[in-house]
């Protein structure tokens, strides 16, 4: 309807317009508002977006665009009556003027400028019908100097007779026409215009200004009265020369009147969508006394005849002002005219004598004023808020007096001035901090980057962003500066682009200021650059312009009355005040004294000065310094004292100013709990000289949630920060970039790098994984450094939250610490002394987190907190709404919070309506909501949030507020339900993070959490306390379709469906996901589950029926499970493509199916009733045969059938290669993602020996379990392929179930010996494949590991010549033959030199190859995630003896925990056991340039990998150490330097 051209808007019903109102998107309450207003076709065309915004309440996105689609489909509606009308020739006037279009060819019949005019009034109709125009001042009268500017549009009054002879009574010219004219008429028409308003001002003795671009009629269709335009000028001197007609015009006092005549000034007319330039021209005509008392003056006025082609002069005629016109004198007035000359040179002379007698002006508080505008009303700036400079270029005495600018929290400079980096503001503000160097484009943001990248991208929080908005004379690339109307060309769209990034998607309102400081004369870009910021920021609150200068400061007011009027420009500028009383007033009110000196210790006891742009530099860390908050202000303490220590009493972080004022015993002392001594003694334990120490340190603080956990760690910094270097590591740095910033700390203004005090490091809330990398990439930096491997260079203090944080202590009391809810005896005491004093202080609710603490948070306790809280609550309320809201999210998700930002954007939904709006936010909050909110800053970007002041309360708080009519479920159906906080888009990104996690996130006990559960805590609790799975599945499909279908989600509902064994569902869900991630090994992983756990339900549905198994009624089971292995190929292939995870479980789940399946096969009752039948079923699985009984039933299945024992063999072999290369017990505390397997094997080494027999049982013949007994003799009629699975099920069918039996040595010798006698008497001879040689080599060395000289064993000699069968192209053998190669081969001291020299190419030549599979195998992981396992060492012993593995040592050191067993082989402790030592041969070797050599044959250099390479001397050393081998090659460890 609405959109049909035809059909004019005007005679719109109200639901019509509604109807095209959704047409173009706008939100359905916006429409119902509208509707409600009654507004129809003939309203919509008279809105405006002011009216939108004020009267509606409309955002001015919605606003903007209703106004532009609606001028839009007027503009496209009379282009179509156009094209209806193409021959019509004659327009009427009224046509002419409505018209909006602009046909290409011009009319004959109207002249070039005629058809110029029509055009532009046509255009400013377009643009002005509908919006009022905004009125403007005039340039100041008869000034010099001043530059001024006008804005298009604008309005001056109207125009004016003569009022006091002083004032200038006014006259508007537009000139659109006369402007375009040739020079002679051109000149003609103004001096004519000029002469004759001259003459009337003149006769009439007042002053007066006569404006050229100015709408001078109302008959201009679309214009106003007054309505500055401008006009094109082309040649300056054409204006200027046109007053020489004076001589020719005037008979007599052409002097007088040259002298009263000013020349014409040309002010600039600023037009925000064109970058032509338009003037207006103004002559200002003052006829003071002296030069026209006792004067009549008569004027012959210039006329262009175009009938002669030439200028002639009218009649003289003597003129005057009458009202706003000028007129002759009529020749009955003109002797009352002469008569009255005289009184009106009194009254001149008495205008011009008052004029210069006027008093000066009332004298304004500017100190004051400046004061209240920079703290917004308080007595100090606030610290936290972020400032927005705009400046253009400094004088010499302005850039003395910028202390102030340096010691604000500054987010970004625009900076206008293109020498700024070498002689102005920026020189001289990277003295003293740091910055980056950026241009408008900087800010564009590229390649579907999120708002963070750009922010970390460009480092926006972490030092100031320095935008030259004008090019930059310094620099090499391509960034000149241009003049204002190529600005506007070129550089205007990436100025709004930046403006209403930072304004519209980093920083909220409310957290930032602008100040605008014109040091020098004001130029367009400027204006544009405040225009932006106005429309962006929606007002002018948070701007404030500063400027000594008047006349720079008049030309900026001009620009900025209209957009946000004269009243607001006045209240929020500061005129007039010198820089350097501005530097002066503003230090007095800054909560720190500017460039205050910073300290740090040094290692000989004394401290050295840190410069502040080196601190920010290093912006990972927060560093502590010696004399830290002693730069706060004095009177800001006295003021904010209360506040500081109430908020940390309320449930706050602890804060530097906390600690400094109860030292500084402004406030009483921070308690000291038995953790902190704890921390302390360890502490001091790790910086004692031991020969033992590793350069890395890490202690562990190990708490329960809002246990006080931060504090102590923070205690523990504060009160070493004179001894060590202190920091506290910023959350999602790097580690690399950390390690690099810590080391900067750690060298700072030290001499010797040897000689520096180590580095106390805070890591708070981070995952192992990240602590690992840390201390990896800061242990690598030692080794570079060649700093010396004892010496304690860093101690990382780990503070993380834990369920059970005693036995976290338990399990390494050297090193962990635990902080609880419980407090000890001593404890108590301090807590109950403390909570009197601070009672006097405070009121009870106001250190309500403290009070709980003291009472060791008793469950009663809290319960009846929260009772007698919500006792009276008004449960309909949007701000209860905001409590449920927060408490759930504060309940299941760790560190959550909803910043203030969306806060207000729910609570303004009621606020709004109901007229509230102007009140702040601590306001619109209920007594309850004041009481359990905790307000956040984010310590990076100064954003503020909420949260419940502690979990254990948001958790009651939930429990009660919820009740028994509410589910949590149906609350967080709201929540993720609620568009206001979803769409909000300030901190979006990291609301929407924390909604997926109430969704997804699951429990670990890695990660502090009770439990490992399936899924994610608020799911389990919907599925298993409100027994409601359906909802669980409402509440997934709903985020799903929230978050754009996001294949993730859809994992989670495959998961959930089979978990509840609706496979139909399931499938659909993990077929969704892997439509959208194909290459996603996870997702494929989960949809070979959905078919695993579906195979394994019609397996039980078979067993429940209790008929026999047939091939026709487990069809469809078969053709599931293989469906599923398909599946987990996929999975396999992905995990192989993908070089930055590994993910092995397509393995392990498809050996479980086909374990599964072989069951079902098997139990078939054509297989299980014959006398052969499992005979029947290994040839139907082996050979082509196939039985009548299944060849139709599975006819499709025959082929995969017959292929499962090879893929189960291939998947077996993939996993032992696997558990080969690296250990299997670090992956215990991996980050959790949406991605986490579903199910993990937590002993992979006991399952594929369990599997792998399993699966040799199912293909070798049914008397094969009676081999195990002893004394069985081996038939002789088995074939090769039957004696090969009895191999697999007895456990020697893959090299890690072969040395698994070293640790499960229960019967392992004998079955060592049976697996050995199953191989041929003579295997040289025996046409080996590889992985029957290298398994047949392993059980050797095995056997003779546990059980030495044991008859059965091979000798060396033999093993050795077997490997000979090894493809002799090395790239074709296996791992396993390359390691076995290694190992093997290794000379012996009795060798002679041609049997080592020969051993060594071999054993070279393997590890040159073991080396490349091992990066391949490694992919883009890095190493400390993926540590080499090392699987033997050369012990003291010969041939086979000399080979001792490492399970041998495991008995040793089994009584210590695995953290410690850790630490200890890191540190070297565990090689010095006596017994350790004992068996192991020591080989003696150099460094050089830090890599580890052995001497060959004929001194060649054997290059030896180190297994812990900070452990290399950093000098070229002779060494000893102990040789390990592994997949990589053989390893040195427990590297010494010969004394």
């Amino acid at each position: 309807m609405a959109d049909k051209p035809e059909q004019s808007p005007k005679n719109w019903t109200e639901s019509e317009v509604s109807t095209w109102l959704r047409s173009i998107g706008v939100k359905e309450h916006y429409i119902e508002k509208l509707y409600e207003e009654e507004v129809d076709g003939q309203i919509l065309l008279t809105l405006n977006e002011d009216f939108l915004k004020s009267k509606i309440c409309m955002k001015l996105g919605p606003a903007h665009l209703i106004i532009q689609r609606r001028d839009e489909l007027l503009h496209s509606q009379q282009k179509c009556q156009e094209k209806k009308k193409p021959n019509s020739s004659k327009k009427t006037e009224l046509e002419q003027k409505n018209n909006p279009t602009i046909s290409e060819g011009r009319p004959a019949q109207i002249p070039v400028t005629d058809q110029d005019i029509v055009e532009e009034r046509q255009t400013a109709q377009e643009q002005c019908t509908l919006t009022s125009k905004d009125d403007c001042k005039p340039r100041p009268f008869d000034q010099e100097g001043i530059d001024f500017i006008y804005v298009k549009q604008r309005v001056l009054q109207p125009e004016s007779g003569a009022f006091n002879l002083t004032s200038p009574c006014r006259e508007f010219k537009s000139f659109a026409i006369a402007a375009e004219l040739d020079r002679t008429r051109l000149q003609a028409k103004f001096a004519k215009e000029v002469l004759k308003f001259a003459t009337g001002c003149m006769n009439i003795r007042s002053n007066g200004t006569i404006h050229f671009g100015v709408m001078d009629s109302k008959e201009d269709a679309g214009y106003v009265h007054g309505e500055i335009k401008g006009i094109p000028v082309k040649e300056r001197d054409i204006y200027v020369d046109a007053l020489d007609y004076i001589e020719r015009s005037f008979s007599s006092n052409k002097e007088h009147v040259r002298q009263c005549v000013r020349p014409p000034r040309f002010i600039e007319v600023m037009d925000l969508q064109s970058t032509e330039k338009r003037f207006v021209i103004e002559v200002d005509i003052v006829p003071s006394i002296s030069i026209v008392k006792n004067k009549v003056y008569a004027v012959r006025l210039p006329n262009f005849k175009e009938s002669v082609n030439k200028v002639e002069f009218e009649k003289e005629v003597i003129l005057r002002r009458v009202g706003s016109k000028t007129e002759p004198v009529s020749d009955k007035d003109l002797s009352d005219f002469h008569e009255r000359v005289k009184d009106r040179d009194a009254q001149r002379e008495e205008a011009e004598k008052n004029q210069f007698l006027s008093g000066p002006g009332i004298c304004q508080d500017l100190g004051r004023k400046l004061t209240m505008l920079m703290t917004s009303g308080k007595k100090f700036m606030e610290k936290e808020k972020w400032f927005i400079l705009v400046t253009n270029k400094f004088t010499p005495d302005d850039l003395c007096n910028i202390e102030w600018l340096l010691n604000m929290k500054m987010f970004c400079v625009f900076d206008f001035d293109p020498d700024s980096k070498i002689s102005g503001l920026c020189s001289r503000y990277l003295d003293h901090h740091a910055a980056n160097m950026h241009f408008l484009q900087s800010y564009r943001i590229s390649g579907g980057k999120s708002i963070e990248e750009l922010a970390s991208h460009l480092h926006l929080f972490e030092q100031t962003s320095w935008i030259f908005c004008n090019g930059r004379t310094d620099f090499k690339g391509n960034e000149t500066p241009c003049d204002e109307m190529t600005w506007i060309k070129t550089k205007m769209t990436f100025l709004q682009e930046t403006v209403s990034l930072i304004c519209k998607q980093i920083l909220p309102k409310g957290t930032f200021q602008v100040i605008f400081l014109l040091t020098s004369p004001v130029e367009k870009p400027l204006m544009h650059t405040f225009y932006e910021f106005f429309t962006d920021m929606e007002g002018h609150e948070d701007i404030i312009c500063i400027c000594e200068s008047e006349g720079n400061f008049q030309k900026w007011q001009s620009f900025a009355e209209g957009s946000c009027g004269k009243e607001a420009v006045n209240t929020s500028s500061v005129v007039g005040m010198k820089m350097s009383h501005v530097n002066a007033t503003l230090q007095l009110v800054q909560p720190t004294k500017a460039c205050a000196r910073k300290h740090l210790p040094i290692f000989v006891k004394g401290t050295c000065l840190l410069e502040t742009q080196v601190e920010e530099q290093m912006y990972s860390l927060e560093i502590l310094m010696v004399n830290h908050c002693d730069e706060t202000n004095i009177d800001f303490i006295n003021e904010e004292k209360a506040n500081i220590e109430g908020q940390f009493y309320r449930g706050g972080r602890v804060t530097w100013l906390n600690f400094w004022l109860a030292e500084h015993k402004h406030v009483g002392e921070v308690i000291e709990r038995d953790a902190y001594r704890e921390t302390s003694r360890l502490l001091k334990d790790a910086l004692k000289y031991n020969a033992d120490q590793t350069p890395v340190n890490i202690i562990n603080i190990y708490h329960h949630p809002g246990s006080g956990g931060s504090t102590v760690a923070r205690q523990v910094l504060w009160n070493n920060r004179k001894d060590l270097r202190c920091a506290v590591v910023k959350p999602s740095y790097p580690a690399a970039v950390v390690a690099q910033h810590a080391f900067d700390l750690r060298e700072y203004e030290e001499k010797d790098p040897l000689r520096c005090l180590p580095v106390l490091l805070l890591i708070e809330d981070s995952d192992k994984e990240h602590l690992d990398n840390l201390r990896h990439e800061l242990e690598v930096a030692i080794n570079i450094k060649r700093i010396p491997y004892e010496t304690v260079s860093f101690i990382l203090l780990s503070c993380r939250r834990s369920h059970d944080p005693e036995r976290r202590c338990r399990e390494s009391p050297l090193q962990n610490i635990s902080v609880t809810h419980k407090l000890s005896p001593q404890e108590k005491k301090k807590f109950a002394g403390k909570r009197e004093d601070l009672k006097e202080h405070y009121k009870h609710n106001f250190i309500l987190t403290f009070v709980w603490m003291s009472e060791g948070f008793s469950e009663e306790y809290v319960q009846k907190f929260v009772e007698h809280l919500l006792q009276d609550i008004d449960r309909q309320s949007v701000v209860t709404k905001l409590i449920h809201f927060v408490a759930l999210l504060n309940t299941y998700v760790q560190n959550s919070f909803i910043s203030q930002s969306h806060c207000e954007a729910l609570l303004s939904l009621t606020l709004q309506l109901d007229g509230f709006r102007q009140h702040k936010f601590e306001m619109s909050l209920s007594k309850q909501a004041k009481l359990v909110f905790l307000h956040l800053r984010d310590d990076k970007t100064q954003i503020k949030s909420i949260r419940i002041i502690h979990p254990l309360v948001a958790k009651e708080i939930l429990q009660q507020l919820l009740g028994t009519q509410q589910t949590q479920s149906s609350l967080a159906m709201e929540l993720l339900c609620e568009n206001v906080l979803f769409e909000h888009r300030f901190g979006r990104e990291e609301y929407q993070t924390f909604l997926r996690h109430l969704l997804i996130r699951r429990s670990r006990i890695s990660k502090g959490d009770k439990d490992d559960s399936l899924f994610s805590p608020l799911i389990e609790h919907v599925r298993n306390i409100e027994k409601n799975p359906d909802k669980a599945i409402e509440l997934l499909k709903e985020a799903f379709e929230r978050f754009h279908k996001d294949p993730f989600f859809a994992q989670q509902l495959a998961r959930i469906h089979y978990t509840d064994e609706k496979f139909e569902e399931a499938k659909h869900w993990a077929e969704t996901a892997a439509k959208q991630l194909p290459n996603n090994s996870y997702i494929l992983h989960t949809k070979g589950q959905v078919y695993r756990k579906w195979f394994q339900a019609k397996c039980k549905a078979i067993d429940n029926d209790n008929k026999p198994k047939t091939a026709q009624n487990t069809a469809d089971a078969v053709a599931t499970a293989l469906k599923a292995l398909e599946c987990f190929q996929e999975c396999e292939r992905a995990a192989a493509a993908d070089m930055e995870n590994v993910n092995s479980s397509g393995y392990f789940a498809e050996v479980e199916v086909g374990c599964s399946l072989l069951k079902l096969i098997s139990s078939l009752q054509v297989f299980v009733n014959r006398g052969n039948g499992h005979s029947e079923c290994m040839k139907y699985l082996v050979t082509d045969y196939i039985p009548e009984e299944v060849e139709d039933a599975w006819g499709p299945f025959h082929g995969d059938l017959k292929n499962l024992h090879t893929i189960m063999q291939d998947a077996l072999e993939w996993i032992s290669e696997d558990l080969s290369y690296f250990q299997t017990d670090n992956g215990q505390d991996e980050d959790e993602t949406p991605e986490s397997l579903e199910e993990k094997i937590s002993h992979p080494l006991k399952w594929l020996a369990k599997k792998s027999s399993e699966y040799g049982k199912y293909f070798s013949e049914a008397y094969s379990t009676a081999l195990v007994k002893p004394g069985q003799s081996i038939p002789d009629n088995l074939s090769v392929f039957q004696k090969r699975m009895i191999i697999y099920q007895l456990g020697g069918g893959n090299v890690t179930s072969i040395l698994n039996k070293l640790t499960d040595q229960k019967d392992a010798v004998r079955l060592l010996e049976y697996i050995v006698s199953l191989y041929p008497r003579n295997p040289i001879n025996a046409n080996f494949g590889q992985r029957d040689i290298v398994n047949y080599i392993m059980a050797h060395i095995s056997l003779n590991c546990l059980s030495p000289r044991n008859p059965k064993v091979a000798p060396l000699k033999d093993l050795q010549a077997l490997c000979r069968q090894f493809p002799s192209d090395k790239r074709r053998c296996l791992p396993n033959a390359l390691f076995l190669l290694t190992l093997l081969f290794w000379p012996e001291d009795q060798d002679t030199d041609q049997e080592k020299e020969a051993k060594y190419e071999i054993v070279q030549s393997a590890v040159e190859h073991l080396e490349k599979g091992y990066w391949t195998k490694m992919k883009d992981i890095p190493q400390r995630k993926r540590r080499i396992y090392t699987h033997f060492f050369l012990g003291k012993g010969n041939g086979l003896d000399k080979f001792v593995h490492k399970k041998k040592f495991e008995k040793l050191t089994k009584v210590f925990s695995v953290s410690v067993k850790r630490m200890m082989w890191l540190s070297g402790e565990a090689w010095k056991m006596p017994d350790i030592a004992k068996m192991l041969k020591c080989v003696s070797g150099w460094t050089e340039d830090k890599v580890v050599y052995l001497e060959g044959p004929r001194k060649k250099k054997f290059n030896i990998l180190p297994l812990y390479v900070p452990s290399v001397p950093h000098s070229n050393e002779n060494i000893t150490f102990y040789l390990g081998f592994t997949f990589r090659g053989p390893v040195a460890c427990n590297i010494l330097v010969n004394k």
